[in-house]
């Protein structure tokens, strides 16, 4: 007889996939360490763990984020973690360039000068600042941060400022973002428009890789359809476990649509709040008001959360909710019904800049809902995935009826290029993929 497998430790397993990546770091002999990472598996924390000990094993660094506010929250991090870390932030020269909660950091040089941080044990900036750098010796290590999110033209740009690097990313989020067709760069062996990672490893396949085998911000109800449905290849498991987590609310159900789509989510921790089946306009007023409106009775309900950092109930205030949309157009609108019925302080926003956030409780407005058709944009993996994946505790769906039909007659007709590595699952599987679930858990919108 087998012996029974022993039980799932994340924190074990977390811990033996971070020890192999900071040896290989540390230790490694190979000019690049690529690390792949689910939603919420910690990045960030990654990165200033391996900070800190290339640092304190006398190794200087520099550190490429993709934008300002990342380079300022790795700041502050890193400060929290060590205060006694000397750190450089080099910032553009405009007029406000980062955060003014740097000011207060005694340890954190600003300057919008390479130079005026040299000798500094860690530096850091945005890959578009560093490649205006010029004239340095090169950083013995680098760390690039949110990789997937870079443009292989962004890392060749400042590939000759350091002599190893250690890249980290989500190869799940939505690829680089190109004010430009990128068409006819599409098969050439550097294509300046893919990621930095998918160029490095196409050129290097021998680098060593890494995985984060565990979210610590998806529950367990989440992790596996966010894993099979994009991640296949690189499964991962929740942190925590069923039942570890709660949403629960002091004012019963109205019985209304949101009200018992809101039930289920807490519940299961997934909801679709399903409205008739129509073509719209992009900003389908209908579908806008159904997403407000469940916002409004997520704050009117009282809601609180219990999870493995508190066991006393946290009340679910509007700053821990969050709504994601496909268009711009479309989170204005959602923002403009949200005042219309008083609400203030939800995150409301596109899924390009909810990237890398986390809430307790989100709301989606499904990218295909009210479509007569399945374009490549509202099919991209990454836009679903991010959407839903932000959540701690619970997702809801707002979306109309006629997905799964959509999705049958407009099966995926993107030409296939040579020479240009599939991305999988394409768009059309995922949408397939997480419906089904969802679908289990649709409550009818009663108009």
């Amino acid at each position: 007889m087998n012996p029974a497998p022993e039980p799932f430790d994340p924190a074990a397993e977390a811990g033996r996939a971070t020890d192999a990546i900071l040896h290989d770091t540390l230790h490694g002999t190979s000019r690049g360490v690529v690390v792949d990472s689910p939603p919420g598996a910690g990045k960030s924390t990654l990165v200033v763990n391996a900070a800190l000990r290339l640092a304190g094993a006398g190794r200087p660094l520099m550190i490429v984020a993709q934008t300002n506010a990342q380079v300022d929250d790795l700041v502050l991090r890193l400060a929290e973690k060590d205060p006694s870390l000397p750190v450089g932030r080099l910032h553009s020269s405009d007029p406000d360039p980062y955060d003014r909660a740097l000011d207060d950091l005694e340890q954190v040089r600003k300057s919008a000068k390479a130079g005026d941080l040299a000798g500094l044990d860690v530096v850091i900036s945005t890959a578009a600042k560093w490649a205006h750098v010029s004239g340095t010796d090169p950083w013995p290590h680098a760390i690039v941060d949110e990789a997937y999110q870079m443009r292989s033209d962004g890392l060749l740009a400042v590939a000759g400022l350091f002599e190893r690097a250690l890249f980290v990313g989500d190869p799940g989020q939505l690829d680089p973002f190109s004010i430009v067709g990128a068409e006819q760069w599409a098969g050439l062996s550097h294509d300046p428009s893919a990621s930095a990672v998918t160029t490095l490893l196409a050129h290097n396949p021998q680098l060593p890789q890494h995985r984060l085998p565990v979210s610590w911000r998806l529950p367990a109800s989440a992790a596996p359809l966010v894993s099979d449905a994009f991640y296949p290849y690189t499964r991962f498991r929740s942190g925590t476990d069923h039942g570890d987590r709660t949403l629960r609310f002091g004012v019963p159900s109205d019985g209304s649509g949101p009200d018992r789509v809101i039930d289920e989510a807490a519940m299961s921790g997934w909801g679709l709040l399903e409205l008739p089946a129509r073509h719209t306009p992009r900003t389908d007023p209908e579908a806008v008001r159904a997403v407000a409106s469940v916002v409004r009775r997520l704050l009117d309900r009282g809601g609180a959360t219990t999870s493995e950092r508190t066991t006393d109930p946290v009340p679910l205030t509007a700053d821990r909710i969050a709504v994601g949309t496909a268009h711009r157009d479309q989170a204005a609108a959602v923002r403009s019904a949200l005042a219309e019925l008083g609400v203030t302080g939800v995150t409301v926003d596109t899924a390009n800049r909810l990237q890398g956030r986390e809430y307790d409780v989100t709301v989606m407005l499904h990218p295909l809902s009210g479509r007569p058709d399945a374009t490549a944009f509202h099919l991209e993996t990454g836009r679903l995935c991010v959407l839903a994946s932000r959540h701690r505790h619970a997702c809801i769906v707002v979306c109309r009826a006629g997905v799964a039909e959509l999705l049958d007659d407009h099966p995926s007709t993107e030409p296939v290029q040579l020479g240009v590595t599939v991305k999988f699952p394409d768009g059309w599987e995922a949408m397939q993929h997480t419906w089904d679930v969802w679908s289990n858990h649709r409550v009818p919108m009663r108009t």
